[in-house]
Order: C-alpha cells, then structure tokens, then sequence
C-alpha cells in the first residue's frame, strides 16, 4: 500500500523561524547558554561565571567570561600557544596540553582576584577526583563549565581542561563520569589511568610502538618531538616541569613588539600633475626617438 508523501504546506512556511545565525554556523547552543547565563533576581547583578574551553586545530582556549546585556566579558584567558613559554614546546592540543591550560587559567584568574594564596589546589596530579573546599573568610572561586558544541564524552579533551582548572583551586560544580579512566562498568574512577592521560602516557606509549614497528611513520607524525629533543621516556618529566612552572609565575608574558627602523610602504605615491606632465613628454619623446631611428 502506497502512501501520500507529506507536503509542507504555506501554513508551515508562514510559520517557520529562522534559527539565530551562531546556531545555523554552529558555534552557539542557545539551549544551554540560557541555563548557563540567567542569573536569579535575588543575586543583585552578580555576575556568573563560566569556564569556557574551545578547541581549534593547533590551539586550546580557556577563559573565565560572564554574560552582560551588551554581551560577554572575558575576565581571565589562557591558551594553549601560551605553553611553550613554560617549556612545553610541542603536542599543543592533547589531553595533556588542555589539563596544562586549565590549570594556567586557574592560576592566573586566582592570582588576579588575590585568592591564589589561599586556595592553591591540588599541587600533585595524581589523577584521582577533587574539590576546592573553603578556607578562610573569601570562598573560592566559583564557575560553571561552558564546553559549547561538543560531543561530552568520556575522556573528551575538555574534561582536561576541567580536571586541570580543579587542581588550580577554582570551584565548578562536576562529575567524574566524564574524566579519562572512568569506567562505565566499576562505575568508579580508575586514578592511575587518569593520571597517565595528565602526564601525556597514552601519546608516550603511543610513540614508542610506532618507534618500533613503523619507524618512517614515526620520523613523520611526532616530527616536532624530535627536533624539540622530546623522547617518550622524558615525556612525564616534561610535564612535571611545566606544572611546577605554571604555578611559579601563571602572569600573562608580553612579547616585545619593535619598531622597523625604516618604514615600508608598498602604496603607489600619488603624482602631482606637473610630474604626470613631465612623465608624459617623457614617454612621447621616448616614442618620436625610436620612430626616427626606423
């Protein structure tokens, strides 16, 4: 048995709404930023925090925002390109490198708010879940995680960025379903395999079995960690060593910006009209030259 194929009709035309432009280009879940922004009445214009963490091909952003009616206010930033500073010269995008940014951003957002002091977190990663309790008479800070657009997996690289924010000393209310390790079947939180995806294990064993079965493919794919001297046995190393830096200085580092000592310019400079007429009589001249030669 045929059906009749369902035809839209005006009525359905005439009532259909475009979506808001970032949702049609896919950068904004409005759904959820509604629940992430509205602040309760009582709060007196408080703002509300969010950690914000957003991937692109060769960088991780992290930034502590909070939405106005004007629109958002980025408060605190760290990215990932920021890390080479701390001596993480390669592998910028890694599960590794985003718990790295997260916990850049809590320290730099803390040290801002003079609460980096008090609140300096879980100093040794050891991979196992942990929450900031209050000490003293300023409570930590507080934010609520925005990870956009993303599919939330377990051991999705924003979790990371999260698991490295905790351990800087900032409050985000979270589960540890999400983190690396968990296991759906134990229903608990494997510590040691977390911890291996902080210090970089997973791209470390990975490195080694290429090394030993498909050395071109290695020479090609982890070609930044060989001209940076990075072996898989150092790697945990490496990342110890960026943490310890982190929290020994997370201020924002400026690069020095120099002044050309000659100017270029590659803009035509405009003729004034007795140059135009002299380059004409030039060119006429030019033509009547070789005209007589013939």
């Amino acid at each position: 048995m045929a059906f009749a194929k369902a035809k839209k009709t005006k009525a359905y035309f005439k009532r259909y709404q475009v979506k808001y432009k970032r949702r049609r280009a896919g950068k904004t879940d409005y759904r959820a930023r509604v629940r992430l922004t509205n602040q309760d009445k009582n709060k007196y214009n408080t703002p509300k925090y969010r950690l914000v963490v957003r991937f692109t091909n060769k960088d991780i952003t992290a930034q502590i925002t909070y939405a106005t009616l004007a629109g958002d206010v980025v408060l605190a930033a760290a990215y990932s390109h920021e890390l080479p500073q701390y001596g993480l010269k390669t592998g910028l995008t890694n599960y590794a490198a985003a718990y790295c940014t997260g916990l850049l951003l809590a320290r730099r957002v803390l040290k801002q708010f003079d609460l980096d002091q008090e609140y300096v977190g879980n100093e040794e990663a050891t991979g196992e879940d942990y929450n900031v309790e209050e000490a003293g008479e300023r409570r930590p800070f507080r934010a609520l995680l925005d990870v956009g657009l993303v599919r939330t997996t377990t051991g999705n690289r924003v979790f990371g960025a999260l698991k490295g924010a905790l351990d800087g000393g900032l409050d985000v209310p979270h589960s540890d379903k999400r983190f690396a390790g968990y296991s759906k079947e134990e229903k608990s939180l494997n510590a040691d395999a977390h911890r291996r995806y902080i210090f970089g294990g997973h791209v470390a064993d990975y490195m080694k079995m290429l090394r030993e079965d498909e050395p071109e493919k290695y020479q090609l794919q982890f070609s930044s960690f060989i001209k940076n001297g990075v072996e898989p046995e150092s790697l945990e190393e490496v990342y110890k060593s960026v943490h310890a830096a982190i929290r020994a200085d997370p201020s924002i580092k400026h690069t020095e910006k120099h002044v050309p000592a000659e100017r270029k310019s590659y803009k035509m400079k405009k003729l004034t009209y007795e140059e135009r007429k002299a380059n004409l009589i030039a060119r006429l001249n030019a033509i009547n030259e070789v005209e007589d030669d013939d």
